[in-house]
């Protein structure tokens, strides 16, 4: 199976279901060992196509690995995970969960990586004589920033800021407003509560006194 950042979008071809000779990333999780000696499978490894070099189907990868490592995804005991941590132009991260829940194993970094900077998020999978099943349930991603000396939180520079041109004025939030409003209105209300109340009580006096003086 394999998991794709590339410039193009997914066609049918013969790397791992996909197509060959891709711009971009593609994480590959092969559990079958081709031709590759002293490495265990299943093995995860990393390439960084240019859209000219062919996948080295011959030894599993073996010239085209950026980095991977081995480990132990298939028939695992607990629902195997990936977790991609990619920063613009800085690095690329893999940690794996196979072994114990919420514990996390890294397989690899590498630094100085550069993704295309639009690319499309896919997936792919291709069998020979020998198949598992491999189900995919769930995919979610994030955008992460990183903190800078400027102190804004994160943030990247030109976002959410009131200052910068062309920003719009908005009235800012007083979170006491409307409570004067609501507590008079609440204040009202139960003074009209206690007029109707002291209404019908003089009413049932008054027809009271009239009941009497007929006798």
């Amino acid at each position: 199976m394999a998991l794709w950042v590339t410039k193009q979008r997914a066609t049918q071809g013969p790397v791992f279901g996909s197509t060959d000779e891709f711009e971009g990333l593609g994480i590959f999780f092969d559990t079958y060992k081709n031709n590759r000696p002293g490495v265990t499978f299943p093995y995860v490894m990393a390439m960084l196509g240019d859209g000219h070099t062919k996948y080295d189907h011959g030894n599993d990868g073996k010239s085209n690995e950026l980095a991977g490592c081995s480990a132990r995804i298939r028939q695992a005991d607990v629902t195997t995970k990936a977790r991609l941590t990619y920063f613009q132009d800085s690095y690329l991260k893999l940690e794996l969960q196979y072994q114990h829940p919420d514990e996390w194993i890294e397989c690899f970094t590498a630094n100085d990586v550069r993704l295309p900077s639009v690319a499309y998020l896919g997936f792919s999978a291709e069998t020979g004589e020998l198949s598992d099943d491999h189900d995919i349930i769930s995919i979610s991603t994030k955008s992460l920033y990183e903190p800078n000396s400027a102190g804004n939180g994160g943030r990247p520079s030109n976002a959410g800021d009131s200052k910068g041109r062309g920003a719009k004025k908005g009235k800012s939030y007083d979170p006491n407003r409307g409570k004067g409003g609501a507590g008079w209105m609440f204040i009202k209300a139960v003074l009209v509560l206690v007029g109707c109340i002291l209404a019908y009580v003089g009413y049932t006096a008054w027809r009271t006194q009239q009941r009497k003086s007929r006798f």
